[in-house]
């Protein structure tokens, strides 16, 4: 499960069909409607929330405006709740080069002409976000070196 902290207009379309998914399937995590991934590290920052279903539901109606963007048809009512401006949830800028990083690595394969647009910009954050300093965040699963 990866949902982004960068702007849905960066990711490509694999990765943005991909975003939408996952978060749908965070949303039923949230809601206590399945088993699995309940534990997942991607759903902290969420679950930290006073209210975590209107903070995926806002994320989610961010990831949807940004296929409407692109002439995509992503299924709102899938949403549980309207989005909600009032949320904010913040990101270190650790976490923003770590997930810019991943991105850039996957689009050189998967979408090498994004990849070639990306590469010497600089990453934005979902509406959601607000960027704080600080190191790759707590919850991130990152590969192990050595």
């Amino acid at each position: 499960m990866r949902i982004w902290s960068l702007h849905p207009e960066q990711l490509d379309v694999k990765g943005l069909v991909a975003c939408w998914r996952e978060t749908l399937l965070a949303q039923k995590v949230l809601r206590g409607l399945t088993e699995g991934y309940r534990n997942h590290p991607q759903l902290v920052r969420f679950a930290a929330l006073e209210d975590p279903v209107a903070g995926v539901a806002t994320y989610l109606h961010g990831v949807a405006d940004e296929a409407d963007a692109r002439g995509y048809n992503f299924d709102r009512t899938r949403v549980v709740v309207p989005p909600d401006a009032s949320i904010r949830i913040p990101v270190t800028e650790g976490q923003v080069a770590y997930e810019w990083a991943h991105l850039l690595g996957k689009l050189a394969s998967r979408d090498p002409e994004r990849h070639g647009v990306l590469v010497g910009a600089a990453p934005r954050l979902h509406p959601l976000f607000d960027l704080v300093p600080g190191p790759v965040e707590a919850w991130e699963v990152t590969p192990r070196v050595g």
